[in-house]
């Protein structure tokens, strides 16, 4: 819609009304910045076209340069393919000879010599078997005797193995490239040409190999009107050389300015019959500077710029006089901007005391405006009644220069009368000239911080009144000093007011953690050497043999109000705590043992069983002896094995009688490192009395090479035997046929994470645990057994977690029907 009414605008008033229109529309600075770009505009686009027309000629001139080099190089490529095609050709006849059979090796190393001789491009002939042995070879003299392809030997497998096999299979001449870094250390590189033998029969009969020079190729293929105009070489399908002159690649920009550099103009074909693996490409020799080294081009440049420079530079100078008028202004408007929005009051006295200026802020803290003040002298409206005389003090002494760098505290007046707190700082007024006209003076309510610092110094009082009364020990020192920074009413009734008492427990709290006991501190950073760089220990419960107490000690480091690295110490009164945790201990042995007389007490009946036999046995040995005595119906043999047996079933008894008293006895726990396979031993000498009583089959398995366990042996023998007799007890329960009444002990290694462990399982066949009891079982005096007493497993359990172990326990299935239990338990390996 706009722009249908401009143009209708223009039809109407014409094109130039127009413009003259708009010209007068804009502001002067504008119409100063479009009469100075004009000039400018329009020498750049006389340097434009002049630059165009250098470049459309250059352009031209490398098109025709383009298609005269394109027409040479493919002449010079039909040249170098004829001369291929026919040393092609005379190979092939005399491949056809040899085929044939109408030459022998003499002759043809006659006719190879020849044509070697008046074929300067050609190396070597090699007639070579279907065996890749070397039947003949006729070489240029110039090459050396290690270069040439012997008679007699045979071809390496990797040396023209894959044009050899083509030439096999396709029955037909197959050229490739030997490069100068072949197995034959050759330093030129080398086309080969395979033509196939064929025999009698048609067969593959081996082939003539037939090796032309790339230089020789280059030299006496290519006209040398060619090679005078260009530079010209033969390179492989991926551009590397292998003949000629090197030929930089092409520039990718080389419309930016033609004809600068020679890379430009060349021009590649493919060699056949060899195809893409020998590429000729050529280059024009450089005949013409091109538009970088016309003098025309560059007088007209020169003056193009010197004008434009010129006229630049008058419409820098203007605009920058406009520039600095803005900026002037600017900043002008920005200070007072700046006065205006500060929270800080500003106000300027001159040299006697009258105020001259004050900002907004100044006023609004104040109440009183800018025209009440300004002009006023001592005493000033805002100055309290009963501070006069004070404020007058201060006056004189800021007028007189006597003012503190860190400013002075007041009380002001507001106009509805409101006191309130602030702080003042004086400095000098100076001028621009360096002279002191005055003094400005900021002033800053400070009511609020007041009132903040008060609540703090209270806050303050309250925390260290809480300090006071705490039951815990709390004192603060910075490291590697003497100094007590704080200390809480029980430190000092326990230690005094020195330091003794906090380096003391932190003494003993690194002993007891196995750290360091001392502190070194870093002289430059003012940092711990040792403890803060490994973990923190936690707590440690150390016990002061003076004070007669355990004592909890927690450290922390922490930062001092003077910015110094402090450590504090708490110290709580755990006395009362370990006393019960060892009376605790106590209790716990004394129902271990009770446990293991109850264990015993149950299986009695089995125990008298099993001693009643070697006893028995001891008996009817003795009376048979005294009977054969008295009949004088013995010997002394006899006598012997009897006295032997006796003696063994006596052992026996003993065996038994030591393995249950060492089991009731008490004793302290004493932990060792255990052979696992000895506790079973021992463990199942006792189980297997009462598994036995109850007609219960016990098989047990041990894992080979079990690591030692640190552990009480007395403790785990009497948490596996309870297991098993409790195994025993639910299949008699469960009345299972003689079949189905076997307990299993297992024991095998496991690993749990990163922690190895030995996994102690009892599994029977009994009745199982009542679902809904299962998380009850480990409770004191719950029992599942009518004249239980709901000790054991809560012993078990004790026993097993004291160890740093686990305990658990599941019921068998079978489909839906439980077919035992089994319960479980781990205790860890203890590395190194």
């Amino acid at each position: 819609m706009e722009l249908n009414k401009a143009a209708s605008v223009v039809t109407k008033v014409g094109p130039w009304a127009w413009w003259l229109s708009w010209w007068r529309r804009q502001s002067p600075n504008r119409q100063d910045r479009f009469a100075n770009l004009a000039p400018v505009a329009a020498v750049v686009l006389f340097l434009a076209a002049i630059a165009s027309a250098f470049w459309y000629l250059r352009v031209e001139e490398i098109a025709r340069e383009q298609e005269a080099i394109k027409r040479d190089v493919e002449y010079a490529q039909q040249r170098l393919r004829l001369r291929l095609l026919e040393r092609q050709e005379q190979v092939m006849r005399l491949a056809r000879d040899v085929s044939n059979k109408e030459i022998r090796t003499d002759q043809f190393l006659l006719r190879a010599e020849a044509l070697v001789q008046q074929y300067p491009e050609f190396l070597s002939l090699t007639w070579i078997d279907d065996r890749r042995r070397i039947v003949a070879n006729q070489s240029i003299s110039s090459i050396s005797p290690s270069q040439q392809l012997r008679a007699g030997t045979v071809l390496k497998i990797g040396e023209t193995e894959s044009h050899f096999s083509l030439a096999r299979d396709l029955m037909q001449p197959i050229y490739g490239q030997l490069d100068a870094e072949a197995d034959r250390d050759t330093q030129m590189s080398v086309l080969q040409l395979h033509t196939p033998l064929t025999s009698d029969q048609g067969r593959f009969s081996g082939v003539i190999l037939a090796e032309y020079s790339m230089e020789g190729l280059l030299r006496y293929g290519i006209p040398t009107e060619v090679l005078a105009k260009y530079a010209v070489a033969l390179q492989d399908g991926s551009s590397r050389l292998l003949a000629g002159q090197v030929i930089p690649e092409r520039i990718a920009m080389w419309w930016l300015l033609p004809g600068s550099d020679r890379r430009n103009n060349d021009y590649e074909v493919p060699v056949s019959p060899v195809g893409n693996d020998l590429v000729l490409r050529a280059q024009a020799w450089r005949t013409s500077q091109g538009l970088v080294g016309s003098g025309l081009f560059w007088l007209v440049n020169v003056l193009s710029g010197m004008t434009a420079w010129m006229l630049i530079g008058n419409w820098r100078h203007t605009r920058r006089r406009l520039q600095a008028q803005k900026a002037l202004v600017a900043e002008t408007n920005f200070r007072r901007a700046m006065e205006n929005s500060m929270l800080t009051g500003m106000r300027a006295l001159d040299l006697r005391g009258r105020i001259t200026y004050v900002n907004p802020a100044f006023c609004q803290m104040t109440g009183w405006n800018e025209a009440d003040l300004v002009g006023a002298v001592a005493p000033f409206p805002y100055w309290p009644d009963q501070d006069r005389e004070l404020l007058m003090k201060r006056l004189e002494e800021e007028i007189s220069g006597q003012h503190s760098a860190g400013g002075f505290q007041v009380r002001v007046k507001r106009k509805n009368g409101q006191l309130f707190d602030s702080r003042m700082y004086v400095s000098p007024l100076i001028d621009a000239t360096g002279k002191q006209t005055g003094w400005m003076t900021s002033m800053t309510d400070i009511t609020e911080p007041n009132r903040i610092r008060e609540q703090l110094a209270s806050s303050h009082e309250r925390f260290t009144i809480v300090l006071e009364a705490l039951d815990a020990s709390v004192s603060v020192a910075p490291l590697g000093s003497q100094e007590l920074l704080f200390a809480n009413k029980l430190y000092r009734l326990w230690f005094g007011q020195n330091t003794e008492g906090h380096l003391r427990l932190v003494q003993e709290a690194g002993a007891y953690s196995g750290e360091q006991a001392s502190e070194d501190v870093d002289d430059l950073a003012g940092l711990p050497t040792e403890s803060l760089t490994v973990a923190s220990p936690g707590n440690a419960e150390i016990f002061l043999p003076d004070l007669g107490k355990w004592l909890e000690v927690r450290s922390r480091y922490i930062n001092w109000a003077d910015g110094r690295l402090a450590q504090m110490v708490i110290a709580s009164d755990i006395t009362p705590r370990r006393q019960a945790e060892e009376l605790a201990e106590q209790q716990a042995e004394r129902a271990q043992n009770a446990s293991r007389l109850i264990t015993m007490g149950e299986m009695a009946s089995s125990v008298a069983h099993e001693l009643n036999q070697p006893l028995t046995a001891i008996s009817n040995y003795c009376s048979g002896m005294i009977s054969r005595i008295k009949t004088q119906q013995v010997n002394e043999e006899d006598l012997l094995a009897a006295l032997d047996k006796t003696a063994r079933q006596a052992q026996r008894a003993g065996q038994i009688i030591l393995r249950i008293r060492s089991f009731v006895k008490r004793s302290e726990p004493n932990r060792t490192l255990s052979d696992v396979s000895a506790m079973v031993n021992e463990s199942l000498e006792l189980a297997e009395i009462e598994m036995r009583r109850r007609n219960v089959r016990l098989t047990h398995h041990v894992a080979a090479r079990l690591p030692q366990l640190m552990v009480d042996p007395i403790l785990i023998e009497q948490v596996l035997i309870n297991l098993m007799k409790n195994a025993a007890e639910s299949i008699d329960s469960a009345q299972r046929p003689s079949g189905q009444r076997q307990v299993e002990l297992r024991i095998v290694p496991k690993q749990l994470g990163q922690q190895s462990v030995v996994e102690f399982s009892v599994s029977d066949t009994g009745q199982g645990l009542p679902v809904e009891d299962t998380e009850r079982v480990y409770e004191a005096f719950f029992s599942t057994k009518v004249e239980g007493m709901g000790i054991g497993l809560n012993l078990c359990r004790s026993i097993i977690e004291s160890h740093q172990g686990r305990i658990t326990s599941e019921n068998l299935y079978n489909s839906a029907e439980v077919t035992g239990c089994r319960f479980s338990f781990w205790i860890p390996v203890e590395t190194d």
